[in-house]
C-alpha cells in the first residue's frame, strides 16, 4: 500500500529530484545510485524515503565519521526530528526511528550507562563456546536439507544460523526461532505489518527478562539484569531487541551475500578455492563490497551546520551510508578495490554508537563458522537459478536476498 507523502518541514533537504531509496531500481543496483548521488551532489546527497520523506544520505567516509564521530552536531535522540508532526501515524519505517528510550537514541550520561551495560554482558560470551554452538546448528541445519540435494541457503540457513546462535546467547526460546525471524524481517522491510512486528519484539523480549529474572543463567539477559549499572526490565527489553536486530540482520545477510558471492563472482570463488585467502578474508571483502547493513538511521542535527557542501539545518535527518561510504574513492586503490586486509570499512559504524567490540567479534564467529562448515558438507554448491533471477529485500536498510536457491550432490 503506498503512503501518503509527508509534506517536507523547512529547512529540509528539496524534495523535488530527491533520489528514492526504494522501488525496483534501489533494490536491483543501489551501488549504481550511490555513484550517481556523489557525481551529483557530493558526499552528501538529498533523499526521499517510503512516502516522499527527506533526508541526507553521507555516502562520504570522511564525512561519515564526521556524523558518526561528533555527537555535540549530529546527535542520534530521533526526538530532534522535525518531520514527526507531518508524518502519518502508520508510516513503516517509524519502527526504525522513532524515539523509544533503548540505548540506540540514548545519549550522553544515560548512553554511557545503558551501552556499558551490554558491552560487559556481551564481553561475557567464551569464544570457543560460541564457536561450539555455531557448528553444531550449522551441522543440525545442514542435515536438514544435505539429502535433499537442494535447498534456499537464504531461508533454511543463513536466516536461521546466527539466529539460533543468537538465542542461546541471549537467553531465549529456541522454540520461537521461527516467530522471531519473522518478526524481524517485517520490522526491517517496513510493510504494513512493521509496527506490529516491532511491538511483537518487545513482547518476547520482556517475557525473555521476566523469566530470566526469576531464573538466571550464563546468558547475555542474566547478565545484563545483574549488572551495576541497574537497567530496570523495560530498559532491558528494549536493549535485548536491539541486540536480536543487530546481531541476526547483519550476520545473517553477511553470510549470504557471502554465499552469492562465491556463487556467481569467478574472481572471489577461485581465490578461495585456490587457497589465496581465508574465509576470515573473504568475508571482509563482503563487507566492503556488499555490506549487509547499507543504510542506517540515522542522526539529526542539533543546529544548523555544514557537511560536505551541503547546507544542514536544524533537525534534518541524516542518514548513515554505510555501502556508500565503503566504495568512496578516496579509501580504494587505483583499481577500486579496496586495499587487501584492509578492516577499515564502515559496516560496523564509527563513534560512541559504533558496534561493539565483543559483537563484531561474535558475529566474525558465527558468519566464519557458518561458511567453512557449509563449504565443508557441501563442496559443489551450484546455483539453482540465473544469477538474474535473483531478487532482492525491499528494504532501505539492508541489503540481502529473498531467496538463495542452490544444489549439489545430496549427502549426509
Amino acid at each position: 500500500m503506498t503512503q501518503p507523502a509527508a509534506t517536507p518541514p523547512p529547512g529540509c533537504p528539496a524534495h523535488a529530484g530527491a533520489a528514492p531509496l526504494y522501488g525496483p531500481r534501489f533494490q536491483t543496483d543501489p551501488a549504481q545510485l550511490y555513484r550517481e548521488l556523489r557525481a551529483a551532489h557530493g558526499p552528501v546527497a538529498p533523499v526521499e524515503l517510503a512516502g516522499g520523506v527527506p533526508a541526507w544520505l553521507v555516502i562520504g567516509y570522511r564525512e561519515l565519521q564526521q556524523v558518526t564521530g561528533q555527537p555535540q552536531l549530529f546527535g542520534r535522540d530521533s526526538s530532534r526530528w522535525h518531520a514527526w508532526a507531518t508524518l502519518p501515524a502508520d508510516w513503516p519505517l517509524k519502527p526504525m526511528m522513532a524515539p523509544v528510550p533503548s540505548m540506540l537514541y540514548t545519549e550522553g550520561e544515560e548512553h554511557v550507562r545503558r551501552s556499558s551495560a551490554v558491552t560487559d554482558a556481551l564481553a561475557g560470551i567464551d569464544p570457543y563456546e560460541l564457536r561450539k554452538h555455531s557448528e553444531e546448528i550449522a551441522d543440525r541445519l545442514i542435515d536438514g536439507f544435505a539429502g535433499r540435494g537442494e535447498a534456499d541457503l537464504v531461508a533454511e540457513y543463513a536466516h536461521l544460523m546466527p539466529l539460533l546462535v543468537l538465542c542461546r546467547v541471549l537467553g531465549l526460546d529456541e522454540e520461537r526461532a521461527a516467530e522471531l525471524v519473522d518478526a524481524v524481517l517485517t520490522m526491517l522491510d517496513g510493510g504494513a505489518g512493521a509496527q506490529a512486528s516491532a511491538q511483537r519484539l518487545l513482547e518476547l523480549m520482556l517475557e525473555v527478562v521476566r523469566a530470566k529474572a526469576e531464573h538466571p543463567g550464563g546468558d547475555v539477559a542474566s547478565r545484563m539484569l545483574a549488572h551495576p549499572a541497574g537497567l530496570d526490565h523495560d530498559e532491558i527489553m528494549r536493549d535485548l531487541r536491539v541486540l536480536l536486530i543487530s546481531g541476526h540482520q547483519p550476520s545473517s545477510y553477511w553470510i549470504s551475500n557471502a554465499l552469492r558471492l562465491m556463487l556467481t563472482d569467478e574472481r572471489f570463488s577461485a581465490s578461495l578455492a585456490g587457497g589465496r585467502r581465508s574465509i576470515s578474508q573473504a568475508l571482509n571483502e563482503v563487507l566492503w563490497e556488499d555490506t549487509p547493513v547499507q543504510i542506517f538511521a540515522g542522526r539529526w542535527a542539533v543546529r544548523d551546520t555544514q557537511l560536505g557542501g551541503q547546507r544542514i539545518a536544524e533537525g534534518d535527518m541524516l542518514l548513515l551510508g554505510f555501502a556508500g561510504a565503503n566504495a568512496d574513492p578516496s579509501v580504494r586503490q587505483p583499481d577500486g578495490r579496496p586495499a587487501e586486509g584492509n578492516r577499515a570499512h564502515m559496516s560496523y559504524s564509527y563513534g560512541e554508537h559504533g558496534c561493539p567490540f565483543p559483537a563484531q567479534e561474535a558475529a566474525e564467529v558465527i558468519a566464519t563458522t557458518a561458511i567453512e562448515v557449509l563449504l565443508d558438507r557441501l563442496p559443489d554448491l551450484r546455483l539453482a537459478v540465473a544469477e538474474h533471477a535473483l531478487v532482492w529485500r525491499p528494504s532501505a536498510w539492508v541489503r540481502g536476498l529473498v531467496a538463495l536457491p542452490v544444489s549439489f550432490t545430496p549427502g549426509h
